[in-house]
């Protein structure tokens, strides 16, 4: 489950979805096949995926092991919003070296690294994680399938579209890689994410709106306040929980809030997350007095003040 509060995709447009049909019995078998932590490189003469994952990704089928639940995963290609839209994602796509990822924010920890993404394979596994976090608790629907992969469609535009619109505000999606020597795929690399925005605030407003509401302020910055930064969509793979990804990401979002000018980080969390309590708690986040302002009763504001 996601430490923080998730911002929701844009409304679907109609004719977004695409079923992949004929392909019932590869897609069971696929998906009986559970993601292991080895090197994407086969040994057949040392080419970068085997033969089968080539032949899947050439037929529009999609890798197994990127789910977080580990197993009974169909297919994370994703769905374009136009119907006859062409995807350029490649799945066998090898992640980028830690000298190739010409990242201005690096957190080092463990067996991982925790950085912007760089390229749209690993904007994709954001928004995957985050539909797979979304639809935790439906994992019964016959249909769950589905709804992710036309809720990470939705979120893979949207995230694109926030990190590119730098107008007013910046916004850094953070990822968490596997960091060692194999040569794997950027979809077995991808454990954890989260977004940041650092702004101004509107005018009218004082403290960020929570997720999937409607702003009641103008869009017009106030230049003459102090910047925050807002954090959303914290999630990590299920496989790679309890491992300090969560608690690491946080930190290098927050030290570039700082970087951009931020004075407090701000996060929404659910009144019974518990476990995102305590982690919020343990890096200094603080309670924030609501008193007077419009606000939900399921959620509560953090606040970090640097």
């Amino acid at each position: 489950m996601a430490t923080g509060a998730a911002t929701p995709p844009p409304t679907p447009l109609a004719g977004s979805r695409r079923v992949l049909r004929g392909r019932g019995v590869l897609h069971r078998r696929i998906a009986a096949t559970p993601m292991k932590d080895e090197s994407a490189v086969s040994a057949n003469g040392g080419k970068e995926e085997t033969i089968t994952e080539s032949l899947n990704v050439a037929r529009g089928v999609s890798l197994p092991r990127l789910s977080s639940s580990l197993s009974n995963q169909t297919s994370v290609v994703p769905t374009p919003l136009l119907p006859a839209g062409p995807s350029d994602l490649r799945f066998n796509r090898l992640r980028p070296s830690i000298d190739e990822s010409d990242c201005k924010y690096k957190r080092f920890f463990g067996c991982y690294v925790a950085r912007e993404a760089i390229i749209d394979e690993e904007y994709w596994i954001a928004a995957w994680l985050r539909a797979e976090d979304h639809f935790e608790d439906q994992s019964g629907d016959r249909y769950v399938e589905s709804f992710k992969r036309k809720f990470a469609s939705q979120e893979f535009h949207a995230l694109k579209k926030r990190c590119s619109r730098q107008h007013g505000e910046k916004y850094i999606c953070f990822v968490a890689v596997k960091n060692d020597d194999l040569r794997r795929t950027v979809l077995n690399s991808v454990v954890g994410t989260l977004d940041i925005c650092v702004r101004h605030p509107l005018h009218g407003e004082k403290f960020p709106a929570e997720p999937g509401t409607l702003s009641l302020h103008c869009r017009i910055y106030q230049p003459d306040q102090p910047k925050f930064g807002y954090l959303t969509n914290v999630c990590v793979a299920k496989y790679a929980r309890r491992q300090g990804i969560a608690s690491n990401m946080l930190l290098l979002a927050i030290d570039a809030a700082k970087l951009n000018g931020a004075e407090n980080i701000y996060i929404h969390v659910h009144k019974d997350n518990l476990p995102a309590w305590k982690l919020y708690d343990k890096i200094g986040f603080k309670m924030v007095d609501l008193d007077g302002v419009r606000h939900s009763s399921d959620l509560c504001l953090l606040s970090f003040s640097s």
